[in-house]
């Protein structure tokens, strides 16, 4: 029984994390209609910017800050980037996120090389928060849970509860209408897209101390979310909002 609980903790964890990732790819899949392969990469630019951050202001600066400067990379590659490829097909759009990916890694590597980085966790968590049959639980691991539900929650409330949640929802599915009452529908495509590509900075940000903080980090997690989303279901046809399907 004691082994479960462990199981199931650590099971937790690793459920939640690609929670954060795959909820974001999700809503941009629905947005565009194209699987966004760089996806996973905004992940390890979560867990690279909070680790250059935290040499200079700490872990918790480089929690905060490391998400917003993702999210407003993200939109700007929606902006500058897939905004002006998808008028052409879905073809270009898997290219150019192909080959962002790439771009990213490459970056990435020339910047801070090709060795995993010395991001650790904070000493505020670095402690054992119980046992269970000898097995100790990290308190960093309790935290990851508590944040990736609080990210969930939040989600669930913005997006049901809230004025700016129901025209997020209405502009994937009634683009146009949404458009005629007067909303700007490519600033809410780009704000989404934004928001998406900050939640796998924030999936990264806690999963490099833990998972480590190397380039081919992108890789190792970006295969098993794309597996993640296809198995739990993707509406294609249900909320793109130039109806190609």
């Amino acid at each position: 029984m004691d082994l479960i609980l462990v199981n199931i903790i650590d099971g937790l964890v690793t459920g939640l994390l690609l929670f954060m990732l795959s909820a974001g790819l999700t809503l941009i899949f629905s947005m565009m209609g194209v699987l966004n392969f760089a996806h996973a990469s905004f992940y390890m630019l979560g867990a690279y910017f909070a680790y250059q951050i935290s040499i200079a202001l700490g872990f918790w600066m480089g929690l905060l800050l490391a998400p917003l400067i993702v999210g407003v990379l993200g939109a700007g590659v929606e902006r500058y980037g897939l905004r002006r490829v998808h008028q052409y097909g879905h073809v270009p759009e898997l290219i150019f996120t192909f080959g962002l990916a790439l771009l990213i890694e490459e970056l990435v590597q020339f910047i801070w090389g090709k060795n995993q980085m010395p991001y650790f966790v904070p000493d505020a968590l670095n402690f054992s928060a119980f046992a269970i049959a000898g097995n100790t639980i990290p308190a960093y691991k309790i935290f990851m849970i508590f944040i990736s539900i609080g990210i969930f929650i939040g989600l669930l409330y913005i997006l049901t509860r809230t004025r700016v949640g129901m025209i997020i929802q209405a502009a994937l599915s009634y683009p146009r209408t949404v458009e005629a009452l007067g909303h700007n529908v490519p600033l809410i495509f780009m704000g989404v897209f934004g928001v998406g590509t900050a939640l796998a900075g924030v999936a990264g940000v806690i999963a490099g101390p833990v998972l480590g903080t190397f380039p081919g980090m992108a890789f190792v997690l970006g295969s098993i979310v794309f597996v993640t989303i296809v198995i739990g279901g993707l509406d294609p046809c249900g909320a793109h909002w130039s109806r190609r399907c």
